[in-house]
């Protein structure tokens, strides 16, 4: 289980922090030594999209790490003040310059071991343009035959492909939920 106890110090007053279980509640958390805040660390939401053009998907080669040089879905960190829904449409212009229309929740799927969920939603692209941002070294679509399963950043990629390409040969598309582990 992911347990990152990375809160040393008290984001109220700067003191020092404990790991401790706090009155009704049941499981440690950051505590302040002097004033008593209580510190919660929750998952990071990863938003992103699965971008096609005329039955291709538009993949993204990394140029960050982790994972450079492997291929991904158009996805990263949602921010604070936005929906996942916005997210995933700010991810997919930032990493790829694509436009598009944003469908459905595709996949969500829990990472609990690096503590994250990730939110993938189809999406059709409304025009063939691809202008990759500084985090992705090329944008490219792909065919399901030409897709480099072999070189795939992360699990959760891999994962939703394989549901996008079950789901579009039974002619119909599902929301997918799953534990990664």
């Amino acid at each position: 289980m992911f347990s990152p106890r990375s809160i040393r110090h008290c984001r109220a007053c700067g003191a020092p922090t404990a790991y401790r279980e706090p009155p009704d509640d049941n499981r440690e958390r950051a505590v302040c030594t002097s004033c008593g805040t209580i510190h919660y660390e929750n998952p990071l939401n990863v938003v992103g999209t699965v971008p096609v053009w005329d039955g291709k998907i538009l993949l993204c080669l990394r140029n960050i790490e982790p994972r450079k040089g492997l291929w991904t879905l158009p996805a990263g960190f949602m921010e604070l003040s936005e929906t996942t829904e916005q997210g995933a449409l700010r991810e997919t212009e930032e990493e790829s310059g694509a436009k598009v229309r944003l469908g459905p929740l595709f996949t969500l799927l829990n990472v609990p071991h690096v503590g994250q969920v990730h939110f993938y939603y189809r999406a059709e692209m409304t025009g063939p343009g691809i202008n990759p941002g500084p985090e992705t070294i090329e944008a490219r679509l792909f065919d399901e035959s030409e897709i480099p399963w072999d070189a795939l950043a992360f699990r959760t990629v891999k994962v939703t492909l394989e549901h996008f390409f079950a789901d579009r040969r039974q002619g119909q598309f599902t929301v997918h939920c799953a534990d990664i582990a």
